[in-house]
């Protein structure tokens, strides 16, 4: 009796350990989760463009292909490099965000100087030259590649936040974000590109007139919301850029531009005397993300003159080879 005891009591401390492993993994996967939040929020603005000019009848097939990519990128591919790294070869993850972070605000300060200086566009003008199948195919095969650097760096920026020294929790905390967030970000998509449908058909057969007006009301809001998810993921991918750089500076020794920025918004806030973690919060993303966009000017010319270039040439020079 006394050895049943026993066991029943090793069971019970198991998984009352188990249990605080699992609530300490929840924890810190919602802490990096949201240190990725400016990730994801662009993820999910950038992919409905994909499929925008296809029929209505393959979008949420392409949203889950790209979808599934997405799993096998962020749980097969980068999840054990992420723990690969972190374990033997640390010093590598900041650089890797700064990388990121970079990139981040290239990709931000694009967006806003393709709104300034006006250029073609060549997105849905492909479906006048390209059979629907071979539009699919290049549209999928170009989310697959955006939704793999992002997914780096969510997978990056959330490893960074992860205080667990565990690999195994370190492990199970980054898959469960990469779940979470791939199930969040593309749920969200394939809400998104179906709503008008949904609100299209609400305006024809609703019995009420009032439903015949939420189905128009969601067909013309649409493309504001778009619009808006757009313009806050171009603002968050700037913020987050900016503030990944600032960060990665102060963790490699120059820790002025991270003061200053720290030093101004306690100022302001004090200043205000309210809602100081707001104001706070809301100096120091405003001017991360100042900082971010003038990053991802310089980068302009250097990608699109220099980068661009080297790559197709070696591209081309690879095709020929074959």
């Amino acid at each position: 009796m006394s050895g049943l005891l026993a066991l029943l009591d090793d069971v019970g401390a198991i998984a009352k350990l188990a249990a605080t492993q699992m609530d300490d993994v929840a924890a810190q996967a919602t802490k990096a989760g949201a240190k990725a939040a400016g990730v994801v929020i662009d993820d999910a603005a950038v992919t409905p463009k994909y499929v925008t000019g296809l029929p209505a009848a393959r979008e949420l097939p392409i949203v889950w292909k790209i979808a599934r990519a997405s799993f096998f990128n962020k749980l097969v591919i980068l999840l054990p490099l992420a723990l690969v790294l972190n374990a033997f070869l640390p010093w590598v993850i900041t650089p890797l965000l700064m990388l990121g972070g970079a990139y981040l605000c290239f990709e931000g300060a694009e967006k806003i100087w393709h709104l300034i200086v006006p250029h073609q566009e060549h997105g849905p003008q492909e479906a006048e030259t390209l059979d629907a199948a071979h539009l699919e195919e290049e549209r999928v095969k170009g989310a697959i590649k955006t939704d793999f650097i992002l997914s780096a760096e969510i997978m990056t920026i959330s490893l960074a936040a992860i205080e667990a020294d565990n690999i195994w929790v370190q492990g199970v905390t980054l898959a469960a974000v990469a779940i979470g967030i791939t199930a969040l970000v593309y749920g969200a998509v394939a809400l998104l590109v179906k709503a008008d449908d949904v609100g299209l058909k609400l305006s024809k057969v609703g019995r009420l007139a009032t439903t015949r007006a939420l189905g128009r009301g969601i067909v013309h809001f649409m493309p504001t919301l778009m619009t808006l998810i757009a313009t806050i993921g171009t603002a968050a991918m700037l913020w987050v850029g900016g503030n990944i750089i600032v960060h990665g500076l102060h963790d490699l020794g120059w820790h002025l531009p991270y003061e200053e920025i720290k030093h101004i918004a306690k100022t302001t806030a004090d200043m205000v005397g309210r809602a100081t973690g707001f104001v706070t919060w809301l100096v120091t993303a405003t001017i991360d993300g100042i900082l971010g966009l003038m990053l991802g000017l310089l980068l302009i010319p250097v990608v699109t003159k220099i980068l661009k270039p080297l790559f197709a040439r070696h591209k081309s020079s690879e095709t020929s080879a074959h």
